[in-house]
């Protein structure tokens, strides 16, 4: 007996334009495809451009009628972000929904992005945050939604503090918990600063639970989840894994500052729901102490 997996009814979303990072494999791929199926005309912005059309090649042939293009953007590189950014900018578009879902995972020895940042640190906070401080007068146009995604391991470790771009000992799996505590942290401060400044953005996290995507690829938990997910048993698939960030960027009911997750055993599947905030992603303090941080690493400043 097939079991029935978690989904969601996504709202008419024709006309307005969404940006999705990572968009090319797992997570990202989905909230494209389904943004798309909705109406929204979806923006790409990949590393790598040949897996990136590839991708929308894919989601064209699953939507009739899909509106998705492909840029070039590299998170890892500040001056990537830059180059994204000025070309958004000159095209002059307001963007209704941004979807900061591009990550890395744990690589086993550190590694620096091209600016001198730990790998992960760079690719999912700084370049997220750097693109929402460049991307903001295209943001407050749109009034956008703007959901961060985030990650079960954002409940471990904390962030480290006293070293965090790890140049000492590097333990992957607590720099991978530390990077994603931090751009959860900005994604709160973003909702918070929205509305003391007048901005009319909506900003919020998600996280999938455990889901059957590439990002494990080559780990020894993976064939065991990818097993697990087809009975919905502690890990979902894909599909299932981006509900939770596609119910926190299009549904009325979504609102800002808060988390969203699977709500099934341990938040590890089903439907998303509202969850309390991690204790490591609550603190209002920890969020403005991490903004400044990243304003100064990032040389960028909120201005809209």
């Amino acid at each position: 007996m097939r079991r029935r997996k978690a989904e969601i009814v996504v709202p008419g979303q024709t006309g307005k334009l969404a940006v999705v990072t990572g968009a090319s494999d797992g997570l990202g791929f989905e909230l494209a495809s389904r943004l798309a199926a909705a109406g929204a005309e979806v923006v790409m912005p990949v590393r790598n451009r040949g897996k990136g059309e590839g991708a929308a090649e894919r989601i064209r042939g699953r939507v009739i009628g899909a509106k998705v293009s492909v840029r070039d953007l590299d998170l890892a590189s500040l001056e990537s972000v830059r180059g994204f950014a000025e070309g958004a900018l000159g095209e002059g578009r307001p963007i209704d929904i941004l979807v900061n879902n591009a990550g890395v995972m744990t690589p086993p020895e550190r590694v620096e992005s091209v600016d001198g940042f730990e790998l992960q640190f760079a690719v999912n906070h700084l370049g997220h945050f750097a693109l929402m401080a460049r991307l903001l007068p295209l943001l407050r146009a749109g009034r956008a939604r703007v959901t961060t995604q985030t990650s079960f391991g954002a409940n471990s470790y904390g962030v480290a503090w006293d070293d965090p771009q790890w140049t000492g000992r590097y333990r992957a799996s607590r720099a991978y918990s530390s990077s994603k505590i931090a751009g959860a942290l900005v994604a709160m401060e973003f909702d918070r600063r929205s509305r003391a400044y007048g901005w009319g953005i909506v900003s919020n996290v998600a996280h999938p639970g455990i889901a059957a995507t590439n990002l494990l690829a080559g780990r020894a938990p993976a064939r065991v989840i990818g097993f697990l997910s087809r009975f919905g048993v502690l890990a979902q698939t894909a599909e299932e894994g981006a509900l939770p960030a596609l119910y926190a960027v299009t549904s009325p009911e979504a609102g800002g500052g808060v988390l969203y997750g699977p709500s099934g055993l341990l938040h590890l599947t089903g439907v998303p729901g509202e969850q309390r905030a991690y204790r490591y992603i609550a603190d209002p303090g920890a969020a403005a102490r991490m903004w400044a941080e990243s304003e100064r690493l990032a040389g960028v400043r909120f201005f809209g």
